[in-house]
């Protein structure tokens, strides 16, 4: 096996050597594993982490060439920086406490949802219906179902339901997100806890499972769109009487319904009440553990073959293979944005030709990885790169939970019903105004304006699944300056945003297309055709912004998995 990994570091070809000697390196690591001999590059590692990392290391290189091949190629320095990242999360996590059952946990991050308080004595277990947050570290809400677990001395159970159709998700979103689920399976073996892939709407699904299995709770995620809080509502009302559910906010560093309990009006309102908290709310994680507790349920083995044999989505997108799905793939993320590109975050993250952003969005929309996780490595840099801590602070705390606040309060959160009655009445003031240019949505999907940079910003986000973030304001508004009225615009922002963006259908996508189109989160200026008083972008300021000519040269119609440098 020495000689294997000396191929590797002497930059070799890593994924044939490795899909080569599969069997081999297989037998080797759980020989290792048993005797305990493992290489320097390991030392004060756990065995069982030790072992378990070579894993996602091994199957990561077979699934094709990844950025941890590439850096390895580059310096062989770079190689294991995953490894040493990983290990330092993983020895933060023990400094917090050895559980979650030694670690105080705020019960503020919790919402019981029934009066019940006591479980049955002879259940079977705990049940973690995961759906917005799909991790096992780092997640408030699996911590909080296997400390109940625990203290109920009785398995804890996982389950994921993969659904027929859900909001405008394409085969896109479901390839990425079933990689990711398939590496959670993996790590819930390896602590001895149940992954239950379901079939089906969890209303339905749900339920059914809760009382088949003899389940004594139910603990989920928050997501503050209005049909995963349906189906939320739905499974407490279908739960057998004797069962509780608790709802966990995984996803905020401040929880929703603590940070502000109303709608607030703008990023201005929402920071103080949450720099306030944050003291409070912006703590370390204990380690979820290897459960104590096993169940002798006999469960049939997840199909993931034909996990999605009964999906209803548009087949018509591409997948994306630059990018690793799950919280591997989101740890290799950042540790590049941390070493290559957090230092110029303060000063260029605007710039759509400056390779200045954090790119974590597809990760913290599926929950493969953990935005507080993120801000606690993020702040290691304080002394070095204090402004651009502070800038994406304020992105990826502020105007991340801002966004959940406007969903979860505002029912028209993707309607300009939604919008504030200024921002309204502008807008019916000049929805007859004469438009120069009006395009229908196939138009716009096929990137078919006369504006070279609107059609460059189209190409880039059906390529690659994502678009600057820049770029998205200057994308969304001029389609409300080329749609025949404000509501076509909002519908075909959201739906071109929602099909092709990894990070679309989610509270920060609808509160960008209202914030651009409807003025939410902003204020009036002065008053022009079309857009009345909501904010204005041209494509002169562009240029004067960054290298209009370059981006539009880059973008131009291409192979959508050609590898290329990816600017956010």
């Amino acid at each position: 096996m020495s000689e294997r990994i000396g191929r590797m570091e002497q930059g070799g070809s890593p994924r044939q050597d490795v899909a080569n000697s599969y069997i081999t390196l297989q037998g080797s690591l759980e020989r290792m594993r048993k005797e305990g001999n493992w290489f320097d590059w390991f030392s004060g590692v756990q065995p069982f982490q030790c072992f378990h990392r070579i894993k996602l290391l091994i199957e990561s290189l077979l699934r094709g060439p990844s950025k941890l091949v590439t850096m390895a190629e580059k310096s062989p320095k770079k190689k294991f920086a995953i490894l040493d990242l990983l290990n330092k999360i993983e020895n933060d996590r023990k400094n917090v406490a050895k559980s979650v059952i030694t670690f105080r946990f705020n019960n503020k991050r919790v919402k019981q949802l029934t009066n019940l308080n006591d479980i049955k004595k002879d259940c079977k277990g705990i049940l973690y219906w995961m759906f917005r947050d799909a991790r096992v570290q780092d997640n408030w809400a699996f911590l909080f179902a296997q400390k109940m677990a625990i203290k109920n001395k009785v398995p804890l159970h996982v389950c994921f339901c993969i659904l027929p159709k859900f909001l405008n998700t394409t085969m896109r979103h479901y390839k990425f997100l079933l990689t990711g689920l398939m590496e959670i399976e993996k790590e819930c073996t390896d602590l001895n806890i149940n992954f239950h892939l379901l079939d089906g709407e969890p209303n339905l699904v749900i339920p059914n499972f809760v009382k088949n299995y003899k389940m004594g709770a139910v603990i989920t995620d928050f997501f503050p769109l209005r049909i995963p809080m349906f189906w939320v509502d739905e499974v407490k009302k279908k739960l057998p009487n004797e069962v509780s559910i608790y709802q966990v906010d995984a996803h905020n560093i401040v929880p929703c319904w603590v940070a502000s309990d109303k709608l607030e009006y703008a990023a201005r309102t929402i920071r103080p009440k949450i720099h306030s908290q944050l003291e409070e709310f912006l703590t370390g994680f204990p380690p979820v553990i290897k459960h104590e507790y096993s169940s002798t349920e006999s469960f049939a083995k997840n199909k993931w073959n034909n996990a999605l044999k009964n999906v209803e989505a548009d087949t018509s997108v591409e997948e994306i293979t630059w990018v690793k799905p799950g919280y591997l793939g989101g740890i290799l993320e950042l540790e590049n944005f941390l070493k290559n590109r957090l230092k110029a975050y303060h000063s260029k993250r605007n710039d759509p030709m400056s390779n200045a952003i954090s790119n974590l969005s597809p990760w913290f929309h599926f929950g493969m990885i953990s935005v507080q996780r993120c801000i606690l490595e993020v702040m290691e840099y304080k002394r070095t790169m204090e402004k651009s801590m502070e800038s994406f602070m304020e992105e990826a705390i502020i105007r991340r939970e801002l966004s959940d606040n406007f969903c979860y309060y505002n029912e028209n959160y993707d309607s300009i019903k939604g919008a504030n009655t200024w921002a309204v009445e502008t807008l019916n003031k000049h929805r007859h105004d004469k438009r120069l240019y009006i395009y229908n949505l196939n138009e716009l999907e096929n990137s078919l304006t006369h504006d070279d940079l609107w059609n460059a910003c189209q190409n880039q986000l059906i390529q690659r699944g994502k678009m600057h973030g820049f770029l998205r304001m200057y994308w969304a508004k001029k389609i409300l300056e080329w749609s025949p009225t404000p509501e076509n615009a909002l519908e075909w922002s959201l739906y071109l945003n929602d099909k092709y963006s990894l990070d679309g259908n989610d509270p920060n996508g609808y509160v960008g297309c209202m914030w651009s189109i409807c003025g939410i989160h902003d204020q009036g200026f002065k008053e022009r055709d079309i857009f009345g008083k909501i904010r204005y972008m041209s494509y002169k300021a562009c240029r004067r912004k960054f290298d209009v000519d370059a981006f539009v040269s880059k973008w131009s119609k291409q192979n959508p998995n050609k590898k290329q440098k990816l600017t956010k």
